[in-house]
């Protein structure tokens, strides 16, 4: 299945690479691996992480505090937020 990012989750991801960057370098390498192994699962079954509300979805990151906010279309999986999980969820929720 093809997972497509949308605009402000890819500045969401962006963000998140550069703060990891300004911390360690090395950070920002091991988010983008756990980033990429996330998309792999995406692309492989996006019905194993589990629904927040109606028709959007969650998968977490283990090393990160971060998640993947998702919707589940016949051929696609729409990432609408890459998400850091101390943030106020109204921040995506408006999106929809």
């Amino acid at each position: 299945m093809h997972v497509r990012l949308t605009s402000p989750a890819e500045a969401e991801l962006v963000d998140a690479l550069e703060w990891y960057i300004r911390i360690r370098e090395a950070l920002a390498g091991c988010f983008l691996d756990e980033h990429q192994r996330l998309l792999e699962r995406l692309r492989d079954n996006p019905h194993q992480f589990p629904r927040v509300r109606q028709d959007i979805h969650r998968a977490g990151f283990h090393r990160f505090p971060y998640g993947l906010i998702f919707r589940i279309h016949p051929e696609e999986v729409e990432i609408i937020a890459c998400f850091h999980d101390r943030r106020d969820p109204h921040h995506w929720q408006r999106r929809m």
